[in-house]
């Protein structure tokens, strides 16, 4: 890999001043998304009582949820950044392992370490995941795994305050954001709120298609939890069989007060957080 390659060039006299002050520029290097090699420039403050390892990470880290770093780059080895920085082996590892652990790097044998995403960050608010992902510069895709109306059981009918037996239309989609799957998301909404398909589905977000059928959502109450990754949800999300979920249940009602959505998702929590803002009385 080309040093500074389409990247910031300090110049003799910068190199020197940078040496001086105990600063190095630290090089990621994308391989795969680009036909050009994709540089990035992280300073790692020598002087700075924050760990070494923890500098790196947090830099590449912060690239990965920029979109400096997208999924599938590739990023250099332990001994590239090691043996041209100056760095120990240990220290680079560690800093790695950090984002290997978070679910944002990945190894794989023959390849290297590639990234795998940022988390997606949302904030508990009454709007649909395809709508955040797409304000927040994101790259949302759905694949829709089911789209069916069936009788309401007794916990569908009592989310939605109807009759057990009522026809509802039923809808299981897998939520993914640049290619990786982050969600699993079930819907039942009443058979006469909507005409859904396939199609409609896997181009928006359920809440769009809902406001252009006329049905607008003003206030919904929604639990958040945890769970363990069934072997289905497993496979879907590519992750190990009871791994970890963060779960949402909400039901949502229109200006008439009726329920016109009961929603149970379950997102992977190594991708996926929560975020809320509490202010004292």
């Amino acid at each position: 890999m080309p040093q500074n390659a389409g990247g910031f060039d300090p110049g003799a006299s910068g190199a020197q001043d940078l040496a001086r002050s105990g600063c190095q520029y630290i090089h990621a290097t994308s391989h795969l998304a680009y036909p050009e090699p994709m540089t990035l420039d992280m300073v790692i403050d020598r002087r700075s009582p924050i760990p070494l390892y923890y500098q790196l990470s947090q830099q590449l880290e912060q690239a990965i949820d920029r979109g400096d770093l997208k999924p599938g780059d590739r990023i250099d080895t332990e001994v590239e950044i090691s043996e041209r920085y100056g760095l120990s082996r240990p220290t680079v590892r560690q800093a790695i392992q950090e984002l290997v652990t978070k679910g944002m790097l990945v190894r794989r044998r023959g390849v290297g370490t590639q990234v795998v995403g940022g988390h997606v960050r949302r904030q508990v608010e009454l709007t649909s995941l395809y709508d955040d992902l797409v304000s927040s510069d994101h790259r949302p895709s759905t694949k829709v795994l089911s789209l069916a109306t069936e009788a309401a059981d007794a916990n569908v009918s009592k989310e939605l305050n109807v009759p057990t037996g009522t026809d509802v239309v039923h809808l299981e989609r897998l939520r993914l954001d640049a290619g990786q799957p982050l969600a699993i998301m079930r819907n039942w909404l009443p058979a006469d709120a909507v005409d859904l398909t396939t199609a409609e589905l896997e181009t928006t977000g359920l809440y769009d298609v809902l406001r252009r059928s006329g049905v607008h959502i003003r206030v919904a109450n929604q639990r958040i939890g945890a769970t363990g990754a069934t072997p289905a949800e497993a496979r879907a999300l590519k992750v190990k069989a009871g791994a970890p979920l963060v779960t949402m249940e909400r039901v949502s009602f229109d200006h008439s007060g009726r329920a016109v959505e009961y929603a149970r998702h379950s997102y992977r929590s190594d991708r996926y957080q929560f975020e809320t803002t509490l202010v004292a009385r």
